[in-house]
């Protein structure tokens, strides 16, 4: 064998050749590190010409998520990481210090919750929590209020805030609203548009929309996306150039999608609102909804996105007999993909709040939060008949 051999094995095959046609889908770039010709190229990338020296800061397929990102939500730009909790993590800590203070509303995802209640105390950060729909939250703020933080659909009560007013009132005390866009995607609703300064999303859900990927991103003016990127560097939560390359594949679809878990989702709604089983259907897109004014106001299609919960008659015994009994429909801890869920927020996303906190925000232990997927909604609607005749 050449003594050269494995020197060729490991400098050959490194370069593209050149082509006057380019792929149509854009290839992966599952690499960690980039290389340079000389230190002067190093130097120029650095100082801002456009180029890449390692993932962490920045790669080909990031990029390309992250136009379109910003394009969808109408913003100046964009950046993703490797969870929604990173992308959220970021947005926060870029824009605050020690001795800082976040208004916030009182019904958030329960990981959001557990980082504004428990994680940012070791900052020193105080955190106040009010009813965005019934609490009038301007007394509240402070000379060192730098946050408002808000869903655009809340989780897991479904309501919908105004945007607009809140973001008025953020500005008057220069503060900026951070805008939980998740459950709404840019089809459903823009908050920058409204108002907003910046957009957090956990890309996992919709999206993505397939339950095979994990990412988050955010929204912003450019000033803004620069600083988040600093801290993002920093802290290093880094999607992965092959996560970044699948939600590209899934935003092409986004519209389509979200129309159809819109639409499956009014049908299902209307159908559990009448059922002698229910207590209560959290829908923006039902009349007995305290907030389909303000979604019909600040919604585009008139869709209202495919995530409604139920209160059922009874409580912790008689939900966990309705989930057990369902065939097709899953019990996950997650939501948004192509097929019907079902989530126990007692259980899973809200698990760390205690059961006090559960209730004083409405969330009952006979709280079921329901992903409406893309089936033909009359076979869910009989899946759930079924299971309501066993409890």
């Amino acid at each position: 064998m050449n003594k050269k051999y494995m020197t060729k094995l490991t400098h050959t095959g490194e370069k593209v050749m050149p082509s006057v046609s380019a792929p149509k889908v854009p290839p992966i770039y599952m690499s960690s590190v980039f290389s340079f010709d000389s230190v002067e190229e190093l130097d120029e990338v650095y100082e801002g010409t456009p180029g890449y020296v390692y993932s962490r800061m920045g790669n080909p397929n990031h990029d390309s998520l992250e136009e379109i990102l910003a394009t969808i939500d109408e913003g100046e730009d964009a950046l993703v990481y490797s969870s929604g909790m990173g992308a959220i993590s970021m947005s926060l800590l870029a824009n605050i210090k020690s001795q800082d203070h976040i208004i916030s509303s009182n019904v958030l995802y329960g990981g959001t919750w557990e980082l504004l209640t428990e994680e940012l105390k070791k900052f020193n950060v105080e955190v106040t929590f009010l009813d965005f729909n019934k609490d009038d939250i301007e007394p509240y703020f402070k000379p060192n209020t730098k946050v408002v933080y808000m869903e655009t659909i809340s989780n897991p009560l479904m309501e919908v805030a105004d945007i607009r007013k809140i973001a008025k009132i953020a500005h008057q005390h220069n503060a900026k609203l951070i805008v939980d866009n998740t459950f709404a995607t840019p089809v459903v609703c823009q908050p920058l548009k409204l108002g907003a300064d910046i957009v957090v999303y956990s890309l996992t859900k919709y999206m993505g929309g397939h339950s095979d990927v994990i990412g988050g991103g955010v929204v912003s003016d450019k000033e803004t996306i620069e600083n988040i990127r600093h801290v993002g560097a920093i802290y290093g939560p880094t999607m992965s150039p092959f996560d970044a390359w699948l939600i590209t594949r899934s935003l092409r679809t986004l519209e389509l999608r979200m129309r159809q878990h819109s639409q499956n989702a009014m049908k299902l709604a209307e159908y559990l609102e009448n059922h002698k089983k229910v207590k209560k259907v959290y829908y923006p897109g039902l009349s007995s909804s305290p907030s389909k004014n303000i979604a019909e106001e600040i919604f585009y299609n008139g869709l209202f996105g495919g995530m409604m919960s139920v209160d059922l008659v009874g409580e912790e015994e008689e939900a966990c007999k309705f989930i057990d009994s369902l065939e097709k429909v899953k019990l996950v801890p997650s939501l948004a993909g192509v097929t019907t869920t079902m989530s126990y927020p007692a259980k899973t996303s809200h698990r760390s709040m205690s059961r006090k906190e559960r209730q004083d925000a409405g969330i009952s232990d006979s709280l079921l939060r329901i992903s409406v997927g893309l089936e033909e909604i009359e076979d869910i609607i009989e899946e759930f008949n079924k299971a309501f005749e066993k409890i």
